[in-house]
């Protein structure tokens, strides 16, 4: 009979049966007796690897975190914060051009996702186009451009939030703004016991949490990359690979930093070359596309490169950084040998992420494809996605001047997103993420 690797409160033991060694093939033993797999080591499919050893559980020990933002709004998890004056909308494209009307044949249905995406008691849902087209020519032809539907209804939002983030980066030059398109899967969180076969109303689905899956499949990232790269028109700009490590502060509880590090292979360690706060988000527009594979996100957020660091500060920040171990067999790609994710009073890793993207631009976009792998060390929880990022390049520029050509900007934004549906929402219907 396997013993356990090591000795751990009964109360912390994963109770997930399938994700016990196969060694353990007798279930009463296997429900009492098993062996603890913490997520960080949930990788793959190999249960056969070596037992985690103690420097794995160093993160059980910097669960600890202020969260409370001050000044705006920030959510549990710390890593995504909202101005004040923040617009969160969501909105369907389908039938018709008004979205408080669903139509019939839309269904919330369950959907499956894996794991460690599912929380305790609830159902996950996504709203479903089931009708059948029966060749009426009409009624394909009630949305002709449902871009510029998604015009009408963003820009005051994106016009109004430009003017915050403009007095912001007044007050700062550190500051950049982001005008992004992604892709991905509108997501309603329900209790278990909702009732998924209740039609869709503003009174039903307002009562469902809301989120957005940007994880898209391997298929889906080949199309793009060998079909849409080369027809819109950008050139291959550069591959990063990126470890990202996430320190909470302190002194100022509603932050977290990120630190940006490059791998140095021959010691097996990290170069830090940059410093960021979190980003904040100003206006973030969730659409459900009804007749597509695949939902889409337009949303604008600032960043803020840390520019001035003391020395004491520095120091215990490459203090962390220079004691992280690169491991591709845990989640996020790094674990810290135990006691060492955090330094003294001030600072703690609450995660770590291990992103390689490949960038194409031309003069008006920029397109980011990215795996990420990522860990939370205060959730205990890991996930690996495929994104994909439509960056405004030119409209952000314009945007962002001190006298922008007003009059363009609709046409720029349709421009922009016409070429983002036609391109990589309706690219989903031959590859569904």
């Amino acid at each position: 009979m396997s013993k356990r690797p090591w000795n751990f409160p009964f109360h912390l033991l994963a109770t997930e049966v399938s994700q016990l060694p196969s060694r353990y093939s007798d279930c009463a033993l296997r429900s009492c007796f098993m062996a603890y797999l913490p997520p960080h080591k949930r990788h793959s499919n190999d249960m056969e690897k070596p037992s985690p050893t103690a420097e794995l559980l160093a993160p059980l020990f910097n669960r600890k975190l202020d969260l409370r933002a001050s000044g705006r709004k920030v959510d549990r998890s710390g890593r995504i914060i909202y101005a004040d004056q923040a617009r969160h909308k969501w909105f369907i494209i389908g039938d018709s051009d008004d979205d408080n009307l669903f139509p019939s044949c839309v269904r919330l249905e369950p959907i499956a996702l894996r794991a460690n995406e599912h929380r305790m008691g609830e159902k996950h849902l996504a709203l479903v186009y089931s009708n059948v087209s029966q060749g009426n020519k009409e009624e394909e032809e009630v949305v002709i451009e449902p871009w510029a539907s998604i015009v009408v209804k963003l820009l005051p939002d994106i016009l109004s939030s430009i003017e915050h983030i403009k007095n912001e980066i007044n007050q700062d030059e550190e500051v950049k703004l982001t005008l992004v398109a992604r892709i991905g899967k509108v997501i309603f969180h329900g209790t278990s016991e909702f009732d998924s076969n209740k039609l869709p109303t503003r009174a039903v689905m307002g009562q469902l949490k809301r989120s957005f899956r940007t994880n898209v499949s391997e298929t889906y990232i080949e199309n793009i990359r060998d079909k849409v790269i080369p027809l819109i028109g950008v050139k291959f700009e550069e591959e990063k690979d990126t470890y990202h490590i996430k320190l909470s502060d302190a002194e100022h509880p509603h932050v977290t930093l990120t630190c940006k590090c490059t791998a140095l292979p021959e010691s097996n360690k990290l170069k830090l070359y940059k410093v960021e706060l979190n980003p904040v988000r100003h206006m973030v527009a969730d659409i459900s596309c009804l007749k597509q594979n695949v939902d889409m996100r337009v949303m604008t957020f600032s960043k803020k490169t840390v520019g001035k660091l003391t020395d004491d500060e520095m120091e215990d920040i490459l203090d962390l950084i220079n004691s992280a171990i690169l491991d591709k067999d845990v989640k996020g790609g790094l674990r810290w040998p135990l006691g060492k994710a955090s330094s003294g009073d001030r600072f703690k890793v609450v995660g770590a992420w291990h992103t390689v993207s490949q960038s194409y631009v031309n003069p008006f976009v920029r397109i980011k494809l990215r795996n990420a792998d990522r860990y939370d060390f205060k959730t205990l929880v890991g996930e690996v996605s495929k994104e994909v990022t439509f960056k405004m390049k030119r409209l952000t520029s314009e945007l962002l001047r001190e006298k922008p050509e007003v009059d363009v900007i609709p046409d720029m934004l349709n421009d922009n997103l016409k070429l983002f549906w036609n391109n990589f929402v309706c690219s989903a219907t031959c590859s569904s993420p």
